[in-house]
């Protein structure tokens, strides 16, 4: 996604101008999009003209439109999205107030005006138009000397960083000027891959090099990380995965990434970790119920507490039409992370993010057991039967 345009008042009503780039955009839009905004954008109508005969005849014209959103149609297997509402500015060819469908297309700007932009879709809108965080695959690829840092998405990838250092040949019983150099190039290499990957959004860093230099440079990196206690590398050290290219260059990264070794791991990183936050709760829920929660008023009582330390919750949550209960969430999430805690927000179109749908959409691992919210449920159910 490609952000042209963003202009927000004080209060936080304004408008913004995206290009959506890929299918995955449109996605982001429909979580974008909801009744009462302002949607402006370029449209096919057809209109009947009348001739000087007095024949009627009709065509398709290309003009835009500024419509008042009423209903949203996302076609998740198509990526297809359709936005139907009224005409709310001047046009020649469509009166004011007159129905219309626009079918967002990829690579055509559109021009989205809400009276509130809360925190959950401004941050949507950041992630959607920053590549860094749909780049859940960083990539090495090297060879003595050589190095280049990618970070791979959906759609691209990006050279974050290249490392080049001579390295002298080793002459006969004298190599000590070769390993100083290759320990330098080993170092920098290192340097770069904390600079440039967020082991926040990467799960894997592929190693990739002809011969023995990915296993040289791993085995340097993790005894540096141990000797210098490293904690942001030791703790990352299971991302790391070695595969073999035939150079260091940019180009060598397409064979590592079709190694089927590496398909099977990256298949579908970006959901692992949600599957594994589920999971956590799951096993929290079997073996301390006191540090689990879900349902949005348990979740929202463990907040007053202070005791979220994990929520989980679905974005289809933030798609919902009533102003004030969307609001709820929105504050929940704003909330939990003033208080130090993580968010997770779950895609609905992933298999997790629906068994999380079944859990009411929002549930909650706690940091401290909470006993006295499941008593105050239990007299609650007791009042209520």
């Amino acid at each position: 996604m490609k952000l042209v345009r963003k202009d927000l008042e004080k209060d936080n009503a304004g408008q913004v101008t995206l290009i959506p780039e890929e299918p995955e955009d449109m996605w982001h839009t429909y979580n974008l999009l909801q009744v009462g905004d302002s949607l402006r954008a370029s449209t096919i109508r057809k209109v009947q003209t009348e001739s000087a005969t007095g024949s009627v005849g009709s065509n398709r014209i290309r003009t835009t439109l500024t419509l008042c959103v009423e209903a949203i149609d996302f076609d998740s297997q198509a990526c297809q999205l359709r936005v139907k509402g009224t005409n709310i500015q001047e046009n020649e060819y469509v009166k004011m107030g007159a129905y219309h469908t626009i079918e967002l297309e990829p690579n055509r700007q559109f021009t989205l005006a809400k009276k509130q932009w809360d925190s959950v879709v401004l941050e949507r809108i950041e992630q959607a138009c920053d590549p860094a965080w749909s780049a859940d695959v960083a990539a090495v690829v090297m060879q003595e000397g050589l190095a280049h840092v990618c970070l791979v998405t959906p759609s691209m990838t990006l050279t974050r960083a290249k490392v080049e250092v001579n390295i002298p040949r080793k002459r006969k019983g004298n190599c000590s000027q070769h390993d100083r150099a290759l320990e330098r190039f080993y170092e920098q290499v290192m340097q770069a891959i904390q600079r440039h990957i967020n082991f926040e959004v990467v799960k894997c860093v592929l190693v990739a090099s002809p011969g023995f230099v990915r296993e040289q440079f791993c085995d340097y990196m993790f005894q540096q990380a141990v000797k210098i206690d490293n904690k942001l590398l030791l703790e990352n050290r299971s991302k790391f995965l070695q595969v073999h290219s035939s150079s260091g260059h940019k180009y060598a990264l397409k064979e590592a990434l079709c190694d089927p070794a590496v398909t099977s791991r990256l298949s579908d990183t970006k959901a692992a970790g949600e599957v594994k936050a589920l999971d956590d709760f799951y096993k929290m829920l079997q073996h301390e119920p006191d540090r689990a929660f879900y349902g949005l008023k348990h979740v929202e009582k463990a907040n007053e507490a202070m005791a979220i330390d994990t929520l989980l919750i679905s974005d289809e949550l933030f798609r919902h039409q009533d102003v004030a209960t969307r609001a709820r969430y929105v504050k929940l999430v704003d909330s939990v992370r003033e208080n130090m805690g993580t968010v997770r927000i779950f895609s609905s179109l992933h298999v997790s993010g629906e068994q999380l749908g079944q859990l009411t959409g929002v549930a909650a691992i706690l940091r401290f057991p909470v006993a006295e919210l499941s008593d105050q449920e239990d007299e609650s159910s007791s009042e209520d039967d």
